[in-house]
């Protein structure tokens, strides 16, 4: 499907699952309604643990991202969509917030920031545009 695990990032399997889901959610991978692979399934494509899959599997039900389907296993809640994608946006405005954070301490005036950041906007949105 679309997951991939990296041991060497420091962050728990469990973690990089639940974020991945949510990715997928967020970018529209993952609709409302979609099923998730069984807990078996993703365990022996990831090399992981199955009890690991079914922790990270118990968290995004926790937070209303997956539900049971009797007979079918876990699908894509009505509301993930909404609360994938803010918390997104949330992460987002963190690594703004710090990439902001550091032009200052660089000692970069507000002129020179906007300026490289209309810059950036400007280069992606050309390949937005591109064919």
């Amino acid at each position: 499907m679309f997951f991939r695990i990296e041991t060497s990032n420091g962050l728990a399997i469990y973690e990089q699952i639940v974020r991945q889901v949510k990715f997928a959610v967020a970018g529209e991978a993952l609709k409302t309604g979609d099923l998730v692979p069984s807990v078996r399934e993703l365990s022996r494509d990831l090399a992981v643990n199955p009890n690991t899959v079914a922790r990270a599997y118990r968290e995004l039900q926790g937070e209303g991202i997956l539900a049971p389907v009797r007979g079918t296993g876990l699908e894509v809640t009505t509301q993930a969509e909404k609360r994938c994608t803010a918390e997104r946006v949330h992460l987002i405005r963190e690594r703004l917030r710090s990439v902001l954070q550091e032009a200052r301490r660089s000692r970069l005036d507000l002129a020179e920031i906007r300026a490289l950041l209309d810059e950036e906007l400007a280069r992606l949105e050309k390949k937005v545009k591109a064919p």
